[in-house]
């Protein structure tokens, strides 16, 4: 860890910084610049194992904080379809090629947001048949794993429940702590967490407590709409990210 210069602690704070700010006050989207950012000096497989555990504090933090108003029905529909992703990605992540999975999802990704800022009308609840809420579960454990990119997957579904804001946040939360924690057990067991990562993740505390705190007040201090044209803008955000992933690694192939 001492040969690690201090550009990736900068960089890697900001990532975790700003990924409890998205996170905690707007059910996510900027979380997919950690990984790819720490991995401009460290291994993405040591970056994965840094942010793991830092994801899985933020997701307690935002539990805790609205654990009185997320929506149980929401969650059960989405867990058994991503437990069977997180299964099937982890027998299979090998051989699936991640930037493939990356761009479909960020396509879908800036299609959903693309939707919601090219209607006129207000935004309404809209009626998921359960197979395709089976599906959107499923892709978000199965691209959990292969390409850290679970958030965008399930968003979707997320936001045409048209939940409050406080419960959209809640049920992210609570949706991805078994999330999360299934995923770390899964990374445990392939040896991903080491000395050097649990000692980094702790270095990061400080930046994930600024992050989530931060993330609660701009919470609290914007409205209904502006809530859902910030989420909606983030899922646009981690579109374009993902893509422009895929992108670079098949131009750098």
């Amino acid at each position: 860890m001492s040969e690690l210069p201090l550009a990736f602690f900068l960089v890697a704070g900001f990532a975790v910084m700003a990924t409890g700010i998205s996170k905690s006050g707007f059910a996510g989207g900027l979380g997919v610049m950690a990984v790819p950012l720490m991995s401009l000096y460290i291994t993405p497989q040591l970056a994965l194992a840094i942010q793991t555990p830092v994801l899985i504090l933020i997701d307690i933090a935002n539990c805790w904080k609205y654990n009185k108003c997320w929506s149980r029905e929401t969650v059960m529909a989405l867990v058994p379809g991503a437990l069977l992703g997180l299964i099937c990605g982890a027998m299979v992540f090998q051989w699936i090629p991640p930037d493939a999975l990356k761009a479909g999802i960020g396509l879908m990704a800036l299609a959903l947001a693309a939707r919601y800022f090219l209607r006129r009308s207000a935004a309404a609840a809209s009626h998921w048949p359960r197979p395709l809420v089976f599906g959107a579960g499923f892709v978000s454990g199965f691209a959990g794993i292969i390409a850290h990119a679970g958030g965008p997957a399930m968003k979707g579904y997320l936001l045409s429940r048209n939940l409050k804001k406080s419960a959209l946040v809640g049920t992210n939360s609570v949706f991805f702590l078994l999330m999360n924690i299934s995923k770390g057990i899964i990374y445990a067991s392939l040896g991903q967490f080491s000395y050097e990562s649990a000692q980094i993740s702790l270095l990061m505390l400080p930046f994930l407590a600024l992050g989530v705190w931060l993330g609660f007040r701009l919470h609290a201090l914007i409205s209904q709409q502006t809530f859902m044209r910030i989420a909606y803008s983030l899922l646009g955000f981690a579109g374009l990210r993902l893509l422009w992933e895929a992108g670079h690694s098949m131009i750098s192939l």
